[in-house]
């Protein structure tokens, strides 16, 4: 009998899954594995909350094999060593894989691929690297005009969508271990593995004609309301092909009832479309991992306080929106996008703290965490990327949570030290005289801290150093 070895990594689902489907057609058995590899367990950036995730996602996935007549193979030890024992073990005459695009990625999948037969299919994107170009053949690396080239390559429709089998016939003599225990996710975590978690949030994203997607160009930015479609987790670990959400984007677009609505909707395919930019980024240009994109800005004199930075992390800046997105990451392993961009501005911009030190922060608490797109938004915010952000674009700290924070029911809820402040000083708490201090139960200094940096002063001193690294005032 032959068989063929589907090695899961990012794709822990059964539906619109290309490397499954191709197992299925290269064999008459197919055996689902999951490689537990020491490389990836031990990183920094391997996160602990987020490998929690990924486990509970491979528990559910081995049910809805079991269902179907598999079930989950976990194996530990480097890919190539163990895919090849595997190979021999069950006289597997191929290996399916969807293709992925992280420096480590690449580098390993050419180790699997030069000993063993090993096939990469589309899946990650919707449209892969390489498939969106400029005429002259090279890539994008401005937003605007690669997402009109890709979506000049035409949205998928349902039809496109694979349907999950309805049985996959693997072979029983084939072990494996059991899948290690891990922390269970916090308590502040909503965000359950799975398909059918995924499946179920977007349709309670885009459902209905009052569904939230309509609205998701004026809520996404509100760090007080539930206004993002919490599909980020799912997307990370492919329990939610992206084809999946672009076609369900597709489809509300055209439902949308009126023009506003349909703006919506658009807003949240470009998010979407991001998303595969900066896989693409990644892709064409992986020394984005170590370095700046732009050159001009790799000479940037980053002042680097560690105590600064502890404070930053653990929400002790005195800035209240800056302290309640930190706090907020540090209970959750999740942070409102807004949120990401206002602390990762505060640490570049305010504190002069090089952007991957806040990059491997977020890496290591995020349970969304994604190489490249992690990348891509600090090097935006930064302004050291692609289409980066102006480097003189310094978020206000104070402003930001006024406007997306306006009662600070935001701030109130990761700080609670601030419960009693008054809306008008909640974003700038120092400015209470000692007596409101006093009445608020919120003493600064003693309560809470006073902001460790002044914004005013630190804006110039980011303009300074980033005119010192070659960026004309």
């Amino acid at each position: 009998m032959t068989a063929a070895i589907w090695w899961i990594r990012r794709d822990l689902r059964l539906e619109d899954n290309a490397a499954l489907a191709l197992a299925l057609a290269r064999g008459r058995a197919v055996l689902p594995v999951f490689v537990l590899d020491p490389a990836l367990l031990a990183s920094p950036y391997s996160g602990e909350k987020r490998l929690t995730f990924l486990l509970g996602g491979l528990r559910a996935l081995d049910a809805d094999l079991r269902a179907r007549g598999s079930r989950l193979i976990v194996r530990r030890g480097r890919p190539e060593i163990v895919l090849a024992a595997l190979v021999e073990e069950a006289g597997a005459e191929a290996i399916v894989a969807e293709a992925d695009y992280s420096p480590y990625a690449l580098a390993r999948d050419a180790r699997v691929g030069a000993a063993l037969p090993l096939t990469l299919v589309d899946g990650l994107t919707v449209h892969p690297p390489g498939a969106v170009l400029k005429s002259d053949g090279t890539p994008y690396t401005v937003f605007t005009p690669f997402s009109r080239a890709w979506k000049a390559l035409g949205l998928p429709g349902q039809s496109d969508v694979l349907p999950a089998p309805s049985h996959i016939p693997t072979p029983p003599g084939v072990m494996g271990e059991p899948l290690p225990d891990a922390p269970g996710l916090p308590a502040g975590v909503m965000f359950p593995p799975g398909a059918d978690e995924a499946r179920w949030r977007l349709e309670a994203f885009t459902g209905g004609e009052d569904a939230p997607v309509y609205r998701y160009r004026d809520d996404r930015n509100r760090l007080d309301l539930d206004g993002t479609s919490g599909l980020s987790p799912y997307l990370r670990f492919g329990m939610l092909s992206a084809r999946q959400a672009a076609v369900r984007a597709s489809e509300v677009i055209a439902a949308a009832p009126e023009r506003a609505a349909r703006e919506s909707a658009e807003t949240w395919l470009n998010e979407l479309i991001w998303r595969e930019f900066y896989v693409h980024i990644l892709a064409h240009f992986p020394y984005v991992r170590a370095m700046s994109f732009r050159e001009s800005l790799r000479a940037i004199a980053w002042r680097n306080d560690e105590t600064a930075f502890d404070a930053w992390r653990e929400g002790r800046t005195g800035y209240p929106v800056v302290d309640a997105a930190m706090r907020q990451l540090l209970a959750t392993s999740w942070m409102h996008n807004r949120a990401r961009m206002i602390v990762a501005s505060f640490l570049t911009k305010d504190l002069l703290i090089d952007w991957r030190w806040g990059e491997q922060h977020f890496m290591a608490h995020l349970i969304d965490g994604d190489p490249a797109a992690n990348n891509g938004g600090w090097q935006w915010t930064a302004g050291t990327g692609t289409d980066a952000a102006p480097y003189f674009r310094i978020f206000n700290p104070v402003g930001q949570g006024q406007k997306f924070d306006p009662q600070g029911a935001y701030v109130r809820r990761w700080v609670p030290e601030l419960a009693r402040v008054p809306v008008a000083v909640i974003h700038e708490p120092w400015r209470m005289s000692a007596e409101e201090q006093q009445a608020a139960g919120c003493v600064i200094g003693r309560d809470y801290p006073a902001p460790i940096v002044d914004h005013a002063h630190a804006r110039e001193r980011a303009l300074a150093a980033y005119g010192g690294a070659g960026m004309p005032r």
